[in-house]
């Protein structure tokens, strides 16, 4: 199996959070929440962590609906991969983000409402997903 670093990407209209991981020991761990509206601000944020993490590939959290077809923000997150694969050159896959945000929530059992926890929290959910199914 070749050794693989990726980073996991929860994006959000206002919030996107970030986390790390990779094949050799097939965990994820929350990074950061990029909290920027804009996208300008966001992908620069994102050029800081792929020139300090070096990753391989990028996993994006799909909001898919509950009979697996795209969600109206889904549209708007397919063009988000495309955008960073052009910009960074890295391969983009995308995961079922479905419940990320309920595990979440559920694991961490704050009782608050602390969204720049539960977004970097809920990338490393989308990111273990996918290192679940790689490693």
């Amino acid at each position: 199996m070749i050794h693989r670093t990726a980073l996991g990407i929860d994006f959000g209209l206002r919030r996107t959070g970030v986390a790390i991981g990779n094949t050799l020991t097939g965990g994820a761990r929350p990074l950061e929440t990029i909290d920027a509206p804009g996208n300008a601000e966001r992908f620069a944020r994102l050029a800081d962590l792929i020139a300090q993490w070096q990753p391989d590939l990028l996993v994006v959290g799909l909001p898919v609906t509950a009979s697996g077809g795209d969600s109206a923000l889904a549209v708007r997150i397919r063009r988000f991969g495309r955008q960073l694969h052009g910009r960074f050159g890295l391969p983009v896959e995308f995961v079922d983000e479905r419940y990320s945000s309920a595990v979440v929530q559920s694991a961490l059992k704050t009782g608050r409402d602390d969204k720049a926890v539960l977004d970097a929290a809920a990338a490393a959910v989308i990111l273990q997903a996918w290192l679940d199914q790689h490693t």
